[in-house]
Protein backbone atom coordinates (compact mmCIF):
# COMPACT_ATOMS: atom_id res chain seq x y z
CA UNK A 1 0.00 0.00 0.00
CA UNK A 2 2.00 3.06 -1.31
CA UNK A 3 1.43 6.21 0.82
CA UNK A 4 3.68 8.51 -1.67
CA UNK A 5 2.77 11.37 -2.74
CA UNK A 6 0.72 11.36 -6.29
CA UNK A 7 3.16 13.36 -7.97
CA UNK A 8 6.28 10.93 -6.36
CA UNK A 9 4.60 8.14 -7.02
CA UNK A 10 1.20 6.89 -9.37
CA UNK A 11 0.21 4.73 -6.19
CA UNK A 12 -0.14 7.40 -3.82
CA UNK A 13 -2.49 8.70 -1.61
CA UNK A 14 -5.30 10.93 -2.53
CA UNK A 15 -3.74 14.15 -0.99
CA UNK A 16 -4.85 17.25 -2.78
CA UNK A 17 -1.74 18.72 -4.84
CA UNK A 18 -3.10 21.73 -6.57
CA UNK A 19 3.46 30.46 14.71
CA UNK A 20 0.40 31.21 14.82
CA UNK A 21 1.35 35.26 15.47
CA UNK A 22 -1.66 36.52 16.75
CA UNK A 23 -3.94 38.21 14.16
CA UNK A 24 -3.82 41.20 16.21
CA UNK A 25 0.03 41.14 15.91
CA UNK A 26 0.14 40.47 19.33
CA UNK A 27 3.66 39.22 19.77
CA UNK A 28 3.00 35.80 22.41
CA UNK A 29 3.88 33.07 19.87
CA UNK A 30 7.66 33.79 19.37
CA UNK A 31 10.16 31.84 17.20
CA UNK A 32 13.08 32.13 19.12
CA UNK A 33 14.19 29.45 21.53
CA UNK A 34 14.28 31.49 24.79
CA UNK A 35 13.36 30.78 28.66
CA UNK A 36 12.55 33.49 31.14
CA UNK A 37 12.26 32.93 34.67
CA UNK A 38 10.56 35.45 37.31
CA UNK A 39 9.27 34.71 40.97
CA UNK A 40 6.36 35.95 41.77
CA UNK A 41 3.17 35.06 43.71
CA UNK A 42 1.36 32.21 41.89
CA UNK A 43 -1.35 32.95 39.88
CA UNK A 44 -3.92 30.85 38.01
CA UNK A 45 -3.88 31.74 34.43
CA UNK A 46 -6.73 32.14 32.60
CA UNK A 47 -7.80 30.29 29.13
CA UNK A 48 -10.41 32.84 28.26
CA UNK A 49 -8.09 35.00 26.38
CA UNK A 50 -6.85 32.00 24.61
CA UNK A 51 -9.51 29.87 23.68
CA UNK A 52 -11.21 32.80 20.96
CA UNK A 53 -11.70 32.22 17.70
CA UNK A 54 -9.01 34.91 16.59
CA UNK A 55 -6.36 32.86 18.55
CA UNK A 56 -7.48 29.12 17.97
CA UNK A 57 -8.88 28.89 14.56
CA UNK A 58 -6.10 28.80 11.42
CA UNK A 59 -5.19 32.06 9.78
CA UNK A 60 -7.08 31.32 6.73
CA UNK A 61 -9.69 29.81 8.41
CA UNK A 62 -12.41 30.90 5.85
CA UNK A 63 -10.65 29.05 2.87
CA UNK A 64 -10.20 25.77 5.48
CA UNK A 65 -12.00 22.73 5.40
CA UNK A 66 -11.75 21.86 9.41
CA UNK A 67 -13.35 18.98 11.16
CA UNK A 68 -14.19 18.60 14.60
CA UNK A 69 -15.69 17.31 17.65
CA UNK A 70 -17.61 18.58 20.13
CA UNK A 71 -19.72 16.97 22.92
CA UNK A 72 -23.18 18.06 23.38
CA UNK A 73 -25.15 17.71 26.52
CA UNK A 74 -28.16 17.18 24.78
CA UNK A 75 -28.07 14.36 23.16
CA UNK A 76 -25.34 12.98 25.94
CA UNK A 77 -22.59 11.94 23.47
CA UNK A 78 -19.89 13.50 20.87
CA UNK A 79 -21.03 15.00 17.81
CA UNK A 80 -18.64 15.79 14.19
CA UNK A 81 -19.05 19.20 13.69
CA UNK A 82 -17.54 21.63 10.50
CA UNK A 83 -17.14 25.37 10.82
CA UNK A 84 -18.67 27.15 8.13
CA UNK A 85 -18.26 31.15 7.91
CA UNK A 86 -17.86 30.99 11.71
CA UNK A 87 -20.64 28.59 12.49
CA UNK A 88 -20.50 24.94 14.20
CA UNK A 89 -22.63 22.67 12.11
CA UNK A 90 -23.06 19.35 12.93
CA UNK A 91 -22.72 16.84 10.47
CA UNK A 92 -22.87 13.31 12.22
CA UNK A 93 -26.10 12.50 10.48
CA UNK A 94 -24.29 12.62 7.32
CA UNK A 95 -21.18 10.98 8.75
CA UNK A 96 -21.21 9.81 12.80
CA UNK A 97 -17.82 9.45 13.04
CA UNK A 98 -14.87 11.02 12.22
CA UNK A 99 -13.03 7.52 10.66
CA UNK A 100 -15.79 7.41 8.57
CA UNK A 101 -15.76 10.47 7.16
CA UNK A 102 -11.88 10.45 6.78
CA UNK A 103 -12.06 7.28 5.05
CA UNK A 104 -14.22 8.94 2.06
CA UNK A 105 -12.97 9.05 -1.38
CA UNK A 106 -12.84 12.89 -0.73
CA UNK A 107 -13.28 13.70 2.71
CA UNK A 108 -13.18 17.29 1.71
CA UNK A 109 -15.54 17.04 -0.88
CA UNK A 110 -17.87 15.05 1.73
CA UNK A 111 -17.42 17.83 4.55
CA UNK A 112 -18.10 20.70 2.50
CA UNK A 113 -21.63 18.84 0.82
CA UNK A 114 -22.92 17.20 4.19
CA UNK A 115 -26.06 18.56 5.46
CA UNK A 116 -26.49 19.53 8.78
CA UNK A 117 -27.35 21.30 11.96
CA UNK A 118 -26.34 24.62 12.59
CA UNK A 119 -25.35 24.64 16.37
CA UNK A 120 -23.87 28.57 16.48
CA UNK A 121 -21.00 30.48 16.33
CA UNK A 122 -17.70 28.67 17.03
CA UNK A 123 -16.74 31.22 19.92
CA UNK A 124 -19.12 30.11 22.57
CA UNK A 125 -17.84 26.32 22.42
CA UNK A 126 -14.65 27.26 22.02
CA UNK A 127 -14.75 29.23 25.57
CA UNK A 128 -16.80 26.73 26.92
CA UNK A 129 -14.08 24.34 26.61
CA UNK A 130 -12.34 25.58 29.80
CA UNK A 131 -13.03 22.78 32.05
CA UNK A 132 -12.51 25.51 34.86
CA UNK A 133 -15.16 27.63 33.57
CA UNK A 134 -17.35 25.41 31.75
CA UNK A 135 -21.22 25.27 31.53
CA UNK A 136 -21.94 21.73 31.37
CA UNK A 137 -25.32 22.35 29.91
CA UNK A 138 -23.39 23.80 26.64
CA UNK A 139 -21.49 22.24 24.13
CA UNK A 140 -17.85 22.41 23.73
CA UNK A 141 -14.46 21.28 22.10
CA UNK A 142 -13.30 17.67 22.15
CA UNK A 143 -10.12 16.12 20.33
CA UNK A 144 -10.75 16.16 16.75
CA UNK A 145 -10.67 12.30 16.37
CA UNK A 146 -12.34 9.36 17.30
CA UNK A 147 -11.76 5.61 16.30
CA UNK A 148 -8.55 6.10 14.72
CA UNK A 149 -5.50 4.53 16.00
CA UNK A 150 -3.31 7.58 17.66
CA UNK A 151 0.75 6.47 16.62
CA UNK A 152 3.59 8.42 16.91
CA UNK A 153 6.90 8.82 15.36
CA UNK A 154 9.94 9.17 17.19
CA UNK A 155 13.32 10.21 16.72
CA UNK A 156 12.87 12.42 13.58
CA UNK A 157 14.76 15.26 14.27
CA UNK A 158 18.92 15.31 14.55
CA UNK A 159 18.80 17.34 17.61
CA UNK A 160 15.22 16.05 19.64
CA UNK A 161 17.27 12.25 18.59
CA UNK A 162 20.56 13.69 20.34
CA UNK A 163 18.09 14.74 23.49
CA UNK A 164 17.25 11.18 23.33
CA UNK A 165 20.58 9.57 23.40
CA UNK A 166 21.98 11.95 26.29
CA UNK A 167 18.34 11.12 28.89
CA UNK A 168 19.19 7.19 27.91
CA UNK A 169 23.31 7.89 29.03
CA UNK A 170 21.49 10.12 32.15
CA UNK A 171 19.51 7.16 33.34
CA UNK A 172 16.77 10.06 33.59
CA UNK A 173 18.95 11.88 35.75
CA UNK A 174 18.68 15.86 34.31
CA UNK A 175 21.64 16.82 36.65
CA UNK A 176 23.98 14.96 34.80
CA UNK A 177 22.15 16.13 31.41
CA UNK A 178 24.90 19.00 30.65
CA UNK A 179 27.85 16.86 30.57
CA UNK A 180 26.89 14.02 28.70
CA UNK A 181 25.28 16.61 25.89
CA UNK A 182 29.17 18.26 25.54
CA UNK A 183 30.09 14.88 25.16
CA UNK A 184 27.99 13.89 22.28
CA UNK A 185 27.67 16.62 20.37
CA UNK A 186 31.67 16.46 20.54
CA UNK A 187 31.27 13.03 18.95
CA UNK A 188 28.86 13.49 16.44
CA UNK A 189 28.13 17.36 15.99
CA UNK A 190 25.40 19.19 16.17
CA UNK A 191 24.06 19.11 12.85
CA UNK A 192 22.59 15.77 11.43
CA UNK A 193 19.82 17.14 9.56
CA UNK A 194 21.51 16.67 6.19
CA UNK A 195 22.10 13.43 6.85
CA UNK A 196 19.20 10.62 4.98
CA UNK A 197 18.45 7.87 7.29
CA UNK A 198 19.41 4.10 6.03
CA UNK A 199 21.92 6.13 3.81
CA UNK A 200 25.36 4.91 3.05
CA UNK A 201 26.43 7.57 4.62
CA UNK A 202 24.56 6.65 7.88
CA UNK A 203 25.58 3.84 7.79
CA UNK A 204 29.01 4.65 8.38
CA UNK A 205 28.83 7.11 10.75
CA UNK A 206 27.04 4.15 12.83
CA UNK A 207 29.63 1.98 12.00
CA UNK A 208 31.97 5.24 13.68
CA UNK A 209 30.23 5.60 16.35
CA UNK A 210 29.99 1.63 17.56
CA UNK A 211 33.76 1.41 17.51
CA UNK A 212 33.52 4.53 19.59
CA UNK A 213 31.71 2.79 21.97
CA UNK A 214 28.71 5.91 21.37
CA UNK A 215 26.27 4.10 19.42
CA UNK A 216 22.96 4.07 21.02
CA UNK A 217 19.24 2.46 20.21
CA UNK A 218 17.91 6.06 19.51
CA UNK A 219 20.91 6.76 16.57
CA UNK A 220 19.81 3.12 15.49
CA UNK A 221 16.03 4.88 14.52
CA UNK A 222 17.45 8.58 14.11
CA UNK A 223 19.79 7.50 11.47
CA UNK A 224 18.92 4.11 10.24
CA UNK A 225 16.74 2.54 7.91
CA UNK A 226 13.51 2.26 10.39
CA UNK A 227 11.82 4.52 11.70
CA UNK A 228 10.71 4.67 15.40
CA UNK A 229 6.92 4.19 15.34
CA UNK A 230 4.96 3.85 18.60
CA UNK A 231 1.88 3.82 20.11
CA UNK A 232 0.77 7.24 21.59
CA UNK A 233 -2.71 6.68 23.19
CA UNK A 234 -6.10 4.81 23.03
CA UNK A 235 -8.34 5.75 20.13
CA UNK A 236 -11.20 7.47 21.96
CA UNK A 237 -8.45 8.79 25.03
CA UNK A 238 -6.98 11.97 23.81
CA UNK A 239 -8.22 15.29 25.01
CA UNK A 240 -8.66 19.06 22.97
CA UNK A 241 -7.92 22.82 22.64
CA UNK A 242 -8.79 23.64 26.30
CA UNK A 243 -8.79 20.45 28.21
CA UNK A 244 -6.72 19.63 31.01
CA UNK A 245 -3.94 18.19 30.02
CA UNK A 246 -2.01 15.18 32.00
CA UNK A 247 1.30 14.20 33.84
CA UNK A 248 2.25 11.22 35.82
CA UNK A 249 2.97 12.27 39.26
CA UNK A 250 5.69 10.47 39.74
CA UNK A 251 7.70 12.72 37.13
CA UNK A 252 10.35 15.34 37.93
CA UNK A 253 11.68 15.89 34.77
CA UNK A 254 9.11 16.33 31.62
CA UNK A 255 8.13 18.23 28.83
CA UNK A 256 5.71 19.13 26.38
CA UNK A 257 6.14 18.24 22.53
CA UNK A 258 4.33 20.34 19.98
CA UNK A 259 4.14 18.55 16.38
CA UNK A 260 2.23 18.02 13.50
CA UNK A 261 -0.14 15.25 13.16
CA UNK A 262 -0.89 13.62 9.87
CA UNK A 263 -4.67 11.68 9.66
CA UNK A 264 -4.38 9.21 7.53
CA UNK A 265 -7.24 7.05 5.93
CA UNK A 266 -7.49 3.30 6.74
CA UNK A 267 -6.34 2.48 2.72
CA UNK A 268 -3.15 4.44 3.59
CA UNK A 269 -4.12 7.28 2.18
CA UNK A 270 -3.16 10.74 4.01
CA UNK A 271 -6.29 13.08 3.70
CA UNK A 272 -5.20 15.89 6.57
CA UNK A 273 -3.69 17.29 9.38
CA UNK A 274 -3.84 18.63 12.89
CA UNK A 275 -1.67 19.62 15.74
CA UNK A 276 -0.48 17.43 18.74
CA UNK A 277 1.23 17.39 22.10
CA UNK A 278 3.12 14.32 22.86
CA UNK A 279 3.59 15.05 26.35
CA UNK A 280 6.64 13.16 27.50
CA UNK A 281 8.44 11.75 30.56
CA UNK A 282 11.84 12.27 30.10
CA UNK A 283 13.08 10.94 33.44
CA UNK A 284 10.72 7.65 32.64
CA UNK A 285 11.82 6.77 29.49
CA UNK A 286 15.72 8.08 30.32
CA UNK A 287 15.75 4.86 32.63
CA UNK A 288 14.55 2.56 30.18
CA UNK A 289 13.26 2.57 26.71
CA UNK A 290 10.91 -0.33 27.60
CA UNK A 291 9.25 2.01 29.74
CA UNK A 292 8.13 4.14 26.69
CA UNK A 293 4.48 3.18 27.31
CA UNK A 294 4.40 4.43 30.78
CA UNK A 295 6.30 7.46 29.81
CA UNK A 296 4.14 8.03 26.71
CA UNK A 297 0.25 6.81 27.32
CA UNK A 298 -1.15 8.49 30.38
CA UNK A 299 -4.35 9.74 31.66
CA UNK A 300 -4.79 12.99 29.38
CA UNK A 301 -1.43 13.03 28.46
CA UNK A 302 -2.09 13.04 24.27
CA UNK A 303 -3.64 16.04 23.25
CA UNK A 304 -5.06 16.75 20.08
CA UNK A 305 -6.44 19.89 17.82
CA UNK A 306 -7.74 22.36 17.71
CA UNK A 307 -9.80 20.85 14.05
CA UNK A 308 -8.57 18.60 11.66
CA UNK A 309 -7.57 20.15 8.12
CA UNK A 310 -8.57 18.49 5.40
CA UNK A 311 -6.35 18.39 2.78
CA UNK A 312 -7.58 20.60 -0.33
CA UNK A 313 -6.47 23.04 -2.55
CA UNK A 314 -5.51 25.65 -0.22
CA UNK A 315 -3.62 23.07 2.37
CA UNK A 316 -1.38 20.04 0.87
CA UNK A 317 1.04 17.77 2.38
CA UNK A 318 3.83 20.21 1.07
CA UNK A 319 2.62 22.64 3.43
CA UNK A 320 2.82 20.12 6.43
CA UNK A 321 6.47 19.46 4.89
CA UNK A 322 7.21 23.58 5.28
CA UNK A 323 5.40 24.36 8.56
CA UNK A 324 6.94 25.51 11.67
CA UNK A 325 5.31 25.26 15.11
CA UNK A 326 5.18 27.83 17.86
CA UNK A 327 5.26 26.81 21.14
CA UNK A 328 4.25 29.12 24.24
CA UNK A 329 5.00 27.66 28.15
CA UNK A 330 3.44 30.18 30.86
CA UNK A 331 3.78 29.35 34.39
CA UNK A 332 1.83 30.05 37.41
CA UNK A 333 4.78 30.92 38.87
CA UNK A 334 5.76 33.84 36.33
CA UNK A 335 7.61 31.71 33.58
CA UNK A 336 7.73 32.14 30.05
CA UNK A 337 9.28 28.91 27.70
CA UNK A 338 8.98 30.25 23.63
CA UNK A 339 10.37 27.37 20.99
CA UNK A 340 9.40 26.10 18.06
CA UNK A 341 9.76 23.23 15.77
CA UNK A 342 10.68 23.56 11.67
CA UNK A 343 9.18 20.91 9.96
CA UNK A 344 11.89 21.47 6.84
CA UNK A 345 14.75 19.88 9.30
CA UNK A 346 13.09 16.73 10.30
CA UNK A 347 14.99 13.89 8.79
CA UNK A 348 12.19 11.83 7.47
CA UNK A 349 9.67 12.46 4.90
CA UNK A 350 6.14 12.62 6.53
CA UNK A 351 4.91 10.35 3.70
CA UNK A 352 7.84 7.73 4.72
CA UNK A 353 7.09 8.07 8.29
CA UNK A 354 2.86 7.11 7.00
CA UNK A 355 4.51 4.70 4.58
CA UNK A 356 6.56 2.79 7.29
CA UNK A 357 3.45 3.12 9.80
CA UNK A 358 0.79 1.79 7.42
CA UNK A 359 1.07 -1.13 4.97
CA UNK A 360 1.22 -4.86 3.49
CA UNK A 361 2.56 -5.67 7.19
CA UNK A 362 0.28 -3.22 9.68
CA UNK A 363 -3.49 -2.29 8.80
CA UNK A 364 -5.56 -0.07 10.37
CA UNK A 365 -9.09 -0.61 9.74
CA UNK A 366 -10.65 2.66 11.29
CA UNK A 367 -7.33 4.60 10.01
CA UNK A 368 -4.71 6.43 12.19
CA UNK A 369 -3.37 9.40 12.69
CA UNK A 370 0.31 9.76 13.57
CA UNK A 371 2.46 12.29 15.49
CA UNK A 372 5.62 13.59 13.32
CA UNK A 373 7.94 14.16 16.41
CA UNK A 374 9.56 17.44 17.25
CA UNK A 375 12.54 19.31 16.58
CA UNK A 376 11.77 21.15 20.24
CA UNK A 377 14.04 20.12 23.11
CA UNK A 378 13.71 22.06 26.06
CA UNK A 379 17.22 22.51 27.71
CA UNK A 380 17.60 26.06 29.49
CA UNK A 381 17.26 25.74 33.17
CA UNK A 382 13.60 26.79 35.02
CA UNK A 383 14.88 27.02 38.47
CA UNK A 384 18.19 25.62 40.10
CA UNK A 385 20.99 25.56 37.78
CA UNK A 386 21.61 22.26 35.81
CA UNK A 387 18.16 21.25 36.44
CA UNK A 388 17.16 22.06 33.11
CA UNK A 389 13.35 22.41 32.03
CA UNK A 390 10.38 20.49 33.70
CA UNK A 391 6.35 21.44 33.72
CA UNK A 392 5.07 22.90 37.21
CA UNK A 393 0.99 22.03 37.26
CA UNK A 394 -0.48 24.57 36.34
CA UNK A 395 1.64 25.57 33.35
CA UNK A 396 -0.65 26.39 30.05
CA UNK A 397 0.96 25.30 26.96
CA UNK A 398 -0.14 26.43 23.80
CA UNK A 399 1.35 25.06 20.37
CA UNK A 400 0.35 26.98 17.66
CA UNK A 401 0.53 27.26 13.22
CA UNK A 402 -0.95 29.42 11.07
CA UNK A 403 -2.44 26.77 8.96
CA UNK A 404 -3.76 24.64 11.99
CA UNK A 405 -4.31 26.68 14.78
CA UNK A 406 -3.62 26.88 18.17
CA UNK A 407 -3.83 24.03 20.54
CA UNK A 408 -3.88 25.30 24.22
CA UNK A 409 -3.92 23.12 27.32
CA UNK A 410 -3.26 23.21 31.05
CA UNK A 411 -0.93 20.50 32.65
CA UNK A 412 -2.36 18.86 35.83
CA UNK A 413 -1.54 15.86 37.45
CA UNK A 414 -2.64 12.83 35.32
CA UNK A 415 -4.85 11.55 38.18
CA UNK A 416 -6.71 15.00 38.74
CA UNK A 417 -7.78 15.30 35.21
CA UNK A 418 -11.24 13.76 34.63
CA UNK A 419 -10.88 10.13 33.91
CA UNK A 420 -11.42 8.43 30.20
CA UNK A 421 -14.57 6.75 30.07
CA UNK A 422 -16.02 7.22 27.22
CA UNK A 423 -14.83 4.76 24.74
CA UNK A 424 -15.70 2.64 21.98
CA UNK A 425 -18.28 0.54 23.56
CA UNK A 426 -19.62 3.97 24.94
CA UNK A 427 -19.84 5.57 21.33
CA UNK A 428 -21.43 3.38 18.99
CA UNK A 429 -24.35 2.63 22.63
CA UNK A 430 -24.81 6.35 22.18
CA UNK A 431 -25.14 6.15 18.11
CA UNK A 432 -27.23 3.99 18.22
CA UNK A 433 -29.73 5.17 20.95
CA UNK A 434 -29.73 8.00 18.53
CA UNK A 435 -30.37 6.59 15.59
CA UNK A 436 -27.18 7.11 13.60
CA UNK A 437 -25.73 3.88 12.72
CA UNK A 438 -26.50 3.06 9.21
Amino acid sequence: MALALMQDNADGPRVSNPVLTHRSGHSLLRHDSVCRFEKGSPMPLDLAARLTPDFVLPKDHADAVLLGRIWRPDVEGPAIVTVRNGEVIDISRAFPTMSELCDMPDPAGAAKSAAGENLGPVGPILANSDPARRDPTKPWLLAPTDLQAIKAAGVTFAISMLERVIEERARGNPAAAEAIRSEILALVGDDLSRLKPGSSEAMRLKDVLIAQGAWSQYLEVGIGPDAEIFTKSQPMSAVGTGADAGLHRTSTWNNPEPEVVLVVASDGFIVGATLGNDVNLRDVEGRSALLLGKAKDNNAACALGPFIRLFDASFTLDDVRKMELTLIVEGEDGFVLNGASNMAKISRDPADLARQMMGEHHQYPDGAVLFLGTLFAPVQDRGAPGKGFTHAYGDVVTIASPKLGALVNRMKACDECPPWQFGTRALMTNLARRGLLK
